[in-house]
């Protein structure tokens, strides 16, 4: 008889080693950029085609999915996505024309597509509820560890071996993975299926229902935030504060490091209260105030990078808290939906300021960049506190006697 922990922590291993993959096979493409273009003799911005067509394809996929995943079960879509991700990273390391990696990127992206809805649900089925909020901070947390090592990884391999090599190498690497998933399937366990309250909204309604709709733009707003800090502070102090490329990239990496470290402590938290709402309004104030201060004041280096890291650590605690208050107002049986498209606003999110926060820059104006991010992060608390009261006031119709 396997033990409660030792199940728990089963589940975990063979979740989060899919989500690190999936992370890692989307960063791990800029790396091939050089390598690309001289190869296949196309411009960069056509390069960045690849990228795009593999996370636009991730964002448009991943409700409809999440409403397969909540109809016929979460396992075998995420035997089958994983598979079919990793298989096509593999491939591309054999393409002979350009178009080929789109069309592989395209398929990957639909195979990253499965993580969200599936893990969320697989999730909440297969671990004790006590441990619900640490077992989401890792999957957060690992899916952070796959974007950090990408790109060391690749291109050391790819020094070493050449970038075909390099995506057949990283690519078959998932092919374990599935084969673990496979052979531990018995110990993961859906989420509960339950028959519809009569008189209930049906699924598409209830995705556009005032509550979910405030959490999608909660998750949305959070994520146009974030592009702005990892898009551009190295720019940002490089520019306004006159930090050098190397002492701003070491700035960046104190703020993702932080942001890993706070994830963990927010599971830790989650589990131990269930005021989400409180903590994730407390860290994303005092967060947005200390980027302000960057912002506004001239910080010795060491100082600067010091209240980065201070400033991701409580913006990544925050993290695992809104998830588990999207879980907690997700109807019984609908949670891969539910995630499948809250988790598109990150997408879209991530995909929609780039461009404006380059504007401001171009328009010299840097210094309005990380003070848009602070806003940002307090607008998205609008959101939250909104979709929590809307949670509350909508509830799911009694069956009827």
């Amino acid at each position: 008889m396997i033990s409660r922990l030792t199940r728990d922590a089963r589940v975990n291993l063979l979740i989060c080693s899919g989500h690190t993959l999936s992370h890692f096979y989307i960063l791990c493409l800029p790396t091939m950029f050089i390598a690309w273009q001289k190869t296949f003799g196309v411009p960069f911005a056509v390069l960045g085609i690849s990228v795009a067509v593999m996370s636009g394809t991730t964002a448009i996929v991943q409700t409809p999915i999440g409403f397969l995943v909540d109809r016929y079960g979460a396992r075998g879509f995420l035997i089958g996505g994983t598979l079919v991700m990793t298989l096509s990273i593999a491939a591309m390391g054999l393409a002979t024309q350009f178009w080929q990696i789109v069309v592989l990127a395209m398929l990957s992206g639909l195979g990253n597509a499965v993580f969200h809805p599936a893990d969320y649900a697989i999730l909440s089925g297969s671990v004790s509820s006590e441990k619900m909020g640490r077992s989401f901070a890792l999957h957060t947390f690992t899916g952070h560890v796959g974007f950090a090592s990408a790109p060391p990884v690749t291109a050391a391999l790819t020094l070493l071996f050449g970038w075909r090599a390099t995506l057949l190498i990283v690519g078959l690497v998932g092919i374990p993975v599935v084969f673990a998933i496979i052979w531990q399937s018995r110990i993961l366990s859906d989420q509960k299926r339950v028959a519809k309250p009569a008189g209930a909204p049906s699924s598409t309604r209830m995705l556009f229902s005032r509550s979910i709709m405030l959490f999608f733009g909660f998750f949305m707003t959070s994520s146009m935030a974030g592009a702005g800090v990892q898009s551009w502070l190295i720019t940002v102090l490089h520019s306004t504060h006159g930090l050098t490329i190397e002492a701003a990239s070491s700035a960046l990496t104190a703020f993702m490091v932080g942001t890993m470290s706070g994830v963990l402590v927010g599971g830790w938290v989650a589990d131990r209260t269930d005021r989400h709402f409180s903590f994730v309004l407390a860290l994303t104030l005092v967060g947005s105030a200390l980027m302000l201060v960057v912002n506004l004041a001239s910080l010795p280096q060491a100082v600067m990078v010091a209240t980065l890291f201070v400033t991701g650590h409580l913006i990544g605690a925050s993290r695992t808290p809104r998830d588990v208050m999207v879980k907690d107002a997700a109807p019984p049986g609908e949670i891969g939906k539910v995630f499948g498209f809250v988790s598109a606003g990150l997408a879209l999110g991530g995909a929609i300021m780039p461009v404006p926060y380059g504007m401001l820059i171009d328009a010299g104006r840097p210094d309005l960049v990380l003070t848009l991010v602070a806003m940002l992060w307090l607008a998205s608390l609008l959101f939250a506190g909104s979709a929590r009261a809307g949670a509350r006031v909508e509830p799911i119709p009694a069956p009827a006697e």
